[in-house]
């Protein structure tokens, strides 16, 4: 029963499906104001995240998890953290070939972009996938 106080259950959830939930000794992802660090009995906290990776320690020891989110919410309650993403890849899902050329696709329509709006919607789709790639290398980078 020790082992519970040490751990705490973490979900992350995309529109379309379940990508992790377990016990976990802790959870790294991007905040708004920079990265947070949230342990077990973490004070309630309800916060948008920004598009990047998020890192899981498992309970027990094994090697971290590694999500891409593409922004959302996170809550945090002392025993239970919950991860609504926009997006949400398991880093091994993660395709850096198709995220570059997405990339391109996205420039090329910066280029052509007329109106605040849809100027806005492509600078938001350039922010997302340049995150998205600097998750991909620096999860590669660490294999």
């Amino acid at each position: 029963m020790a082992e519970a106080v040490h751990t705490m259950h973490v979900d992350v959830v995309s529109a379309e499906e379940q990508i992790y939930s377990g016990e976990a000794e802790f959870v790294v992802l991007p905040g708004e104001a920079g990265e947070l660090g949230i342990y077990p009995r973490h004070t309630p906290l309800i916060t948008r995240i920004k598009p990047g990776e998020v890192r899981i320690k498992p309970a027990g020891g094994g090697d971290e998890e590694f999500i891409f989110v593409a922004g959302g919410v996170l809550e945090v309650q002392p025993k239970v953290v919950t991860v609504l993403a926009d997006t949400a890849i398991r880093g091994a899902d993660l395709d850096e070939a198709k995220a570059t050329e997405a990339l391109k696709q996205a420039e090329e329509a910066r280029k052509n972009a007329q109106g605040k709006q849809e100027v806005a919607t492509v600078e938001a789709e350039l922010a997302m996938l340049a995150a998205q790639l600097a998750a991909i290398r620096k999860l590669r980078g660490k294999r």
